[in-house]
């Protein structure tokens, strides 16, 4: 994983009140929990004591008790409570466990995968022009690989007419043009042109395309978030939880602001996991069969042009790993 990063890791419904819910992310088992005044808190869910499960017992007072001997948790981590000790004895420094800042934005649970922070912390980095004035509707799953795989997928401009043959890749357009890649600190851009191929015509290299910025594109907010920018008025989003090392959840998102009647846009934005659902299987189907399971910088592939945004987004997180410095 990289560090000292906002990931998306949860939809925001699916923590519910006061109720205490375990995940694994990042590879390590978290319990999340909101307090009175809606702040969001994330810690390890092992007990420093004796190794319960703090997801297995309940929030009280704002704070997460282990459900084996009460021992209570803040959103630090520390435990500030040992009931066999008494409510009135100081409990050491040494009760606490691994806690990280997590906030609710966007209809998401973001965690800073970090130190807990003493300060301020950069802005959540969430698509701007989806921040307002779009609803949406969509639906999650967990696929067997892990999140390079699944994000690179979607950075994938060459495999449409091949895997979706019936959905979005019908036309034979095989012919990539492109892709050209743009960076603005951590936002990749990219910007791609699949036509049929006649049997003459070559692909345009990046540099010989003149006016790019009026071609299709997509984007990809690092860590792990993504758009298909459909419309100015439909976007496709996702958002790929890491939950280990070959477990991904996937949050699938579709974003309108094309029907805004009550009652029929909750319609739409049902209505549309069926397509999204039909199209992310199509994928699944083909990714859950690549070796390995995850992804690096250099890992003995013969790629071609049209990889471009795959190349860019491992030289980007190796660079965020501190594993990789461009000349």
């Amino acid at each position: 994983m990289i560090r000292n990063q906002w990931y998306g890791i949860l939809d925001a419904k699916e923590l519910k009140g006061d109720k205490p819910i375990g995940v694994t992310r990042m590879g390590e088992k978290l319990v999340l929990w909101r307090s009175s005044d809606g702040t969001i808190n994330c810690i390890h869910d092992q007990c420093c004591h004796r190794g319960a499960a703090l997801s297995a017992g309940r929030v009280l007072h704002d704070t997460a008790r282990c459900p084996f001997h009460g021992f209570a948790y803040d959103g630090t981590g520390k435990v500030v409570m040992i009931p066999a000790n008494g409510k009135n004895t100081p409990v050491q420094d040494r009760f606490k466990v691994t806690a990280y800042k997590a906030v609710e934005k966007y209809g998401f649970i973001w965690a800073w995968y970090g130190e807990y922070p003493q300060g301020e912390l950069p802005e959540v980095p969430f698509f701007a022009y989806l921040r307002e004035g779009f609803s949406y509707g969509g639906f999650a799953e967990t696929w067997n690989v892990h999140y390079t795989r699944a994000i690179e997928n979607q950075l994938d401009v060459i495999h449409l007419p091949f895997v979706h043959t019936d959905s979005i890749g019908r036309g034979e357009r095989t012919l990539v043009n492109g892709p050209v890649v743009e960076w603005e600190e951590n936002l990749m851009t990219f910007y791609v042109n699949n036509v049929p191929d006649d049997g003459v015509t070559k692909p345009l290299k990046p540099q010989e395309i003149a006016n790019y910025r009026d071609m299709f594109h997509l984007q990809l907010q690092m860590p792990n978030t993504w758009q298909n920018v459909i419309s100015d008025k439909i976007r496709i989003v996702a958002v790929f939880a890491p939950i280990d090392e070959t477990h991904t959840r996937i949050y699938l998102r579709f974003y309108q602001k094309f029907m805004t009647t009550p009652g029929l846009k909750q319609l739409v934005n049902g209505l549309s996991s069926i397509s999204n659902k039909y199209i992310l299987h199509q994928d699944r189907r083909v990714v859950l069969t690549q070796i390995p399971i995850k992804t690096e910088l250099k890992m003995g592939e013969n790629l071609v042009q049209g990889d471009a945004p795959i190349i860019e987004f491992r030289k980007r997180r190796a660079k965020l790993k501190g594993e990789f410095t461009e000349n």
